[in-house]
């Protein structure tokens, strides 16, 4: 029996515009290292140091999700017909596995210093301004980043980075404060750990997710057996295989599937309401769909019960 073929896409675009946001972070973020480390080195504050190196990783972060948001605007080509949406995905990866060693070196210089506390005296006062300059930049560059946060996982890899920043900068504030109120110089390190434990635990979502879409797994935000469900419910479906859900970029979602239809369609919007109703209910902007008959659809290779 003749298979009968049917496709339909839709062109979903990028998010807003960020490459001023990316722009203006980059710029600010870096002119505070410098600033930053400069009176770290001055001063002899671990603090401040730590900070600037917190803040040099999450630079390289921006720059690299700078890099993935410019990159998939590209039209696709003969060679790569998806374009280069996924490096969003690569560059989300990156970004979390980044803030993780970052952190980590934050937890390792603390319980250091708590374990074998420095002699050299740090001006808290020094360390609160130069920390509070910190605060605020940050701040503002996670803002300009916030909105597109909720749909863009490599948006959300920037977000994050800067959020992460300005809790830093403010526990760096809180132990200035500590040292020049009291000279606990303990409590500036006991909040670092504190600051990372919340931290890394935030991150940890943005790996999983970013690990899973690289692996062309469903986004988390799609129910697979709710799009089985909703496949079968169409007229004249009598059964489905070979569905496959997967990201194409960290805001673009794709799905193909075979519909095993007991008598040939004859309505031509089927397919039309079918992608129109994917791209509704579970935002998936790019289906590709074959229609089969019954007796077709016995000699293909059935996939497993659950969704690939």
């Amino acid at each position: 029996m003749t298979h009968c073929h049917h496709g339909h896409h839709h062109h979903h675009h990028a998010p807003g515009e960020y490459n001023r946001a990316f722009a203006i972070g980059v710029l600010l973020n870096t002119v505070y290292i410098a600033v930053e480390a400069g009176c770290g080195f001055y001063w002899g504050s671990l603090a401040l140091l730590a900070d600037a190196g917190h803040n040099l990783s999450d630079v390289l972060g921006l720059l690299l999700a700078w890099g993935a948001h410019y990159l998939s605007g590209f039209k696709p080509t003969e060679r790569r017909t998806y374009g280069w949406g996924s490096s969003s995905i690569l560059a989300s990866l990156v970004n979390a596995i980044i803030l993780l060693i970052a952190m980590g070196g934050i937890a390792w210089e603390s319980v250091r210093r708590l374990i074998d506390p420095s002699d050299v005296a740090v001006p808290g006062l020094t360390i609160m301004i130069v920390a509070g300059i910190g605060v605020v930049i940050n701040t503002l560059t996670a803002l300009m980043f916030m909105k597109g946060s909720e749909k863009d996982l490599n948006i959300r890899g920037a977000y994050l980075h800067m959020a992460a920043d300005a809790a830093v900068s403010l526990g760096v504030v809180l132990g200035g404060l500590a040292i020049l109120q009291f000279g606990w110089n303990w409590v500036d390190p006991a909040l670092s750990l504190l600051i990372v434990v919340v931290i890394v635990w935030g991150t940890w979502g943005l790996l999983r997710d970013s690990a899973n879409l690289a692996l062309a797994a469903v986004p988390a935000g799609i129910d697979p057996r709710q799009v089985r469900e909703f496949l079968e419910s169409q007229p004249q479906v009598t059964e489905i295989h070979d569905l496959h859900i997967w990201a194409m970029s960290t805001t673009d979602n794709a799905l193909t599937a075979h519909l095993v239809c007991a008598e040939p369609i004859r309505d031509e919007h089927f397919l039309g309401n079918i992608a129109s109703k994917l791209r509704e209910q579970f935002d998936i902007h790019h289906s590709t769909i074959q229609i089969e008959g019954t007796h077709a659809a016995e000699h293909c290779e059935q996939a497993p019960p659950d969704v690939i």
